[in-house]
């Protein structure tokens, strides 16, 4: 018999380790894998495909001898969760073990790499390009454009930078990425790198995420041979929020203080030091493999409209089933809140969904009908961000959750510019007004005002996406704020 249980932080975080123990000292041989991102179920235990779970060490001996039951979830690859998904980004997700170089090779890793070589920088550009591929850190430029952008970039150096400073709340994506499949992130990079001419690349890692960083490490050592002449470096950030922005990032790296810089020059053209840089995201790095190995235009018949592939989406907050749903874009906002999610962990009806991190729009069930893609969420007044779902239930106050924004904003702003900085703590005493019930029409106005100058006139996302939560919640929810 052989068990297998994952080492991914939250399962770690849930009693995975003491499991583990348990099953070893009964004489079971166990391997540590990856997370299969059905996380309400962890520490989930799988023997032969069968997947037991919750398990507590106490329940160890019943799954030993065989009666166990009521733990069974069934086949885990059966499961409804995991069975409606369309896992390409996460193929290998709960099914091999992340530093494991053997694992990696017999499902198929490296073949994209190979298959770049073979095909030549321009080439792999292009099929980027065919595939569709967006950034999936938030913004959604198209990959294949920005590496266009560097490639034909006269330089003597240039960097592939990976922006893994995932701080945006309910997002663990990233952190799945590192922790469960290291190599399949360093490969991206490395074909990155054959596309534009880079020879060095940067994982930027956010300090709250210590066991990805040792992963990242471990597996950039034990694979260095293999991506010769491009190498990998992992640096860790000092946990400001506005460093996942991309200009603040480089900057970080540089060794200097954590704040946007003006644009122009693009990064694509002066970058990390100077020098043309490619910063995508760990999704979007780590889905280039598949491309490169299965074909471009395989991975653009997933997906709708300008919205191509698929989206690792988490779903969080007050839900029942949380976890990593990987499918093509267009499934609706409702089905993965109701259907996926099982709605509230409580209960009580949805009253809101927060998507795209701590400044993504509200939407309330309403807006359960848009489809999960870009263009659908924009035109709904949101963003779909890093893909991130928190879900509220009906006893949540909609205007000290538009507080908490400009809260968060005024704590974390590099301080930069002006209508963050300044805009972001007017607003939360304009809203502290307007929760205490003084001058409450007059203040709503007072605050779409600013939030408006933010919009427009922030030189980053940190104060231009602000006003998201703030507006939504004012319009969806407007009883929340008193009279007007």
């Amino acid at each position: 018999m052989i068990v297998r249980i994952s080492d991914d932080a939250l399962a770690l975080a849930c009693g995975a380790d003491a499991v583990a123990k348990a099953f070893e000292a009964a004489g079971v041989e166990v391997e540590r894998t990856s997370s299969w991102g059905m996380h309400w179920l962890e520490p989930l235990v799988e023997i032969g495909g069968v997947g037991y779970g919750p398990v507590a060490p106490a329940d160890v001996p019943a799954i030993v001898n065989g009666h166990a039951d009521a733990l069974s979830i069934g086949v885990i690859a059966d499961h409804p969760f995991i069975a409606r998904q369309q896992r390409l980004t996460f193929a290998r997700a709960g099914k091999t073990r992340p530093l494991h170089l053997p694992d990696y090779e017999a499902t198929g890793g490296w073949a994209g790499l190979k298959a770049a070589r073979q095909m030549g920088p321009e080439a792999v550009i292009e099929a980027l390009i065919v595939s569709g591929l967006r950034g999936r850190g938030g913004a959604g430029f198209p990959a294949g454009v920005k590496w266009r952008t560097v490639a034909q970039a006269a330089a003597d150096q240039k960097y592939i930078v990976c922006n893994a400073d995932e701080g945006d709340s309910g997002t663990f994506a990233d952190r799945m990425v590192m922790e469960g499949d290291p190599f399949q992130l360093i490969e991206g990079m490395a074909i990155a790198g054959f596309a534009v001419g880079a020879t060095k690349g940067y994982v930027y890692i956010r300090s709250e995420y210590p066991h990805a960083i040792q992963k990242m490490q471990a597996a950039v050592r034990a694979c260095a041979h293999l991506t010769a002449p491009f190498s990998v470096e992992i640096r860790v950030g000092a946990g400001a929020y506005v460093c996942g922005e991309e200009t603040s990032l480089l900057n970080s790296l540089e060794g200097k203080r954590g704040e946007v810089r003006a644009k122009p020059p693009l990064p694509a053209l002066e970058g990390l030091f100077g020098k043309p840089t490619v910063v995508n995201n760990v999704l979007t790095l780590a889905t280039v493999p598949w491309i490169l190995a299965h074909g471009a235009q395989a991975y653009a018949d997933y997906g709708m409209g300008r919205s191509r592939g698929t989206m690792p989406i988490q779903i969080a907050g007050n839900v029942r089933y949380g976890g990593l749903f990987e499918t093509a874009f267009g499934i609706t906002l409702g089905e993965l809140v109701t259907e996926i999610g099982g709605g509230t962990e409580t209960g009580k009806p949805v009253r809101a969904v927060q998507v795209g991190g701590p400044l993504g729009a509200y939407h309330p069930p309403s807006q359960f009908n848009t489809p999960f893609d870009y263009e659908s969420f924009a035109d709904a007044g949101g963003l779909i961000g890093h893909g991130g779902l928190v879900v509220f239930d009906d006893s949540v106050d909609m205007a000290k959750q538009a507080r908490f924004a400009m809260e968060f904003c005024a704590a974390e702003s590099c301080g930069k510019c002006t209508p963050c900085r300044i805009g972001s703590t007017r607003g939360l005493e304009t809203l502290d007004r307007i929760i205490a019930g003084e001058n409450v029409a007059q203040n709503l106005a007072l605050v779409e005002d600013l939030c408006d100058t933010m919009k427009f006139g922030s030189l980053c996302a940190l104060g231009g996406f602000t006003p998201y939560p703030v507006l939504s919640a004012i319009e969806h929810f407007s009883e929340d704020f008193g009279e007007r």
